[in-house]
């Protein structure tokens, strides 16, 4: 056994010993570790114990990459939908600022917060079909082309 190995099985048997609960397998992988004169059949089930608590561990160090990928990934899809989300609400602001109503340099509300929340919950309640909401329409039309 190489120096390597070795010292992965020590390392590894003695997470194992910590262990709260583990299984047969892991049972008796640290009964023949611990073991002094191993005979040349407890050397081959140990062996063999020791390839299966490797397989296991790569595995588990498999499942926790592709949990890791599938975690960024969600991750990555909400951070899109996050910036895409942000980037309407600058729009919108950019419309205040647009109208008038939102100093540019500053941020803040050029009118009154209240008078200003009034006139947009006014807005809410205009029904579509109410022709000043087609006049609405035309005007910003028109200062966003001039923007353009």
């Amino acid at each position: 056994m190489t120096d390597k190995n070795a010292e992965w099985l020590n390392n590894r048997v003695l997470t194992l010993k910590g262990l709260k609960s583990r299984t047969e397998q892991q049972n008796i992988l640290i009964e023949l570790f611990d073991k002094q004169n191993r005979t040349p059949q407890d050397d081959k089930k140990f062996n063999a114990l020791v390839r299966a608590e490797k397989a296991a561990e790569r595995a588990n160090k498999a499942k926790q990459a592709a949990g890791n990928l599938i975690q960024a990934e969600k991750h990555a899809e909400k951070k899109a939908e996050r910036k895409a989300r942000d980037h309407e609400l600058y729009n919108v602001a950019g419309l205040l600022i647009l109208a008038g109503l939102v100093d540019k340099d500053t941020g803040k509300p050029k009118i009154d917060k209240n008078e200003l929340l009034g006139a947009l919950v006014g807005l809410t309640k205009v029904p579509e079909s109410d022709p000043r909401r087609t006049e609405w329409k035309k005007a910003g039309s028109g200062i966003l082309a001039e923007q353009k």
